[in-house]
């Protein structure tokens, strides 16, 4: 089922959805199951998995030449993805990048996708690889989400790359896009990110799913210059605890987001870890309960794995 139906087949009551990551290479997919498991009884109606782009290494010969070596050391995307469907019966949406992807390679991507009985993808442009200062497009490629989201709807009504396919089938993909509160760390001002995010809108995207963010203003400022800019498509807010002292820094460093000084200063003053993610949770839960009373159709949030702090958050709000 598509995610704009399930939000519309759930007459207002509040949704529970997540996302994960895969298993770094070499690990069994139990790993998932068990990331999952803890938090099946809050029925989320999909479950988002992350998509990792390929990252160069050098290696040094014996000759004392550097070897570029590419590996991608999360994949499986696809695989998770129809295991949990299969597992489970919820609707698994894999992310899709422009970044390491031809044109050709994404269309491949899709129609798997689509033989797979999987209905909903979410777009993105993706990162730039670690050693590179700006993202690349590969040659062959799409070099913006919306150019990704046109793609997908191409082959929605039908149109391969290859024009000259007769009596093509049509897929029948939900394309969700991302959303940035506090702007994308790329973009020269919040309005000009919403003007971008409009045309992903325009050329076929039918959901948005939010960054993470710790202020509930900033969301709910972003969702009012949505609509004041003719953008009616659901807003669904991404959420994620702090976990851990590190993130005060990390996470703004990552992600390009502000953490309130009040969150700050009561984790800088934890006594130990469990204090700090146990700080995380009731902030998240506060957050979670405000946008619900806001008429919010769906939470999301970002696991990373760990389900112990989402299943509290879950406990307490679901």
């Amino acid at each position: 089922m598509k995610v704009t139906e399930h939000i519309e087949n759930a007459n207002g009551k509040p949704l529970f959805s997540f996302e994960i990551l895969p298993p770094l290479k070499g690990q069994n997919i139990q790993s998932i199951f068990d990331s999952i498991d803890p938090l099946m009884e809050f029925q989320p109606p999909f479950i988002d998995v992350t998509y990792h782009r390929e990252e160069y290494e050098y290696k040094e010969l014996p000759s004392g030449l550097l070897e570029k070596k590419i590996v991608k050391k999360r994949p499986g995307t696809v695989g998770i993805c129809s295991a949990i469907q299969n597992k489970y019966q919820v609707d698994a949406i894999p992310h899709i990048l422009c970044g390491g992807f031809t044109k050709e390679d994404t269309e491949n991507f899709l129609i798997d996708l689509d033989f797979l009985g999987i209905q909903n993808v979410v777009a993105l442009r993706g990162d730039a690889v670690k050693n590179e200062t700006y993202f690349k497009p590969e040659k062959e490629g799409n070099h913006y989400a919306s150019e990704l989201v046109s793609q997908i709807t191409s082959l929605n009504q039908g149109i391969y790359l290859d024009d000259e396919l007769q009596n093509s089938s049509a897929t029948n993909f939900c394309i969700g896009v991302a959303g940035y509160p506090e702007k994308h760390m790329e973009a020269p001002s919040l309005d000009s990110d919403i003007y971008f995010l409009k045309q992903k809108i325009k050329n076929g995207a039918s959901y948005i799913i939010t960054q993470m963010f710790f202020d509930n203003k900033k969301f709910f400022d972003f969702v009012a210059k949505c609509r004041k800019e003719g953008i009616t498509v659901p807003i669904i807010p991404g959420l994620k605890p702090i976990a851990t002292k590190k993130q005060l820094n990390l996470v703004p460093h990552r992600f390009k987001v502000d953490i309130p000084d009040e969150l700050i200063m009561a984790v800088v003053r934890a006594a130990d870890s469990e204090a700090v993610k146990q700080i995380g949770i009731e902030w998240c839960i506060q957050q979670s309960k405000e946008l619900l009373q806001a008429g919010i159709p769906v939470l999301h949030y970002y696991s990373m794995g760990k389900a112990e702090n989402i299943k509290a958050i879950a406990k307490a709000v679901f």
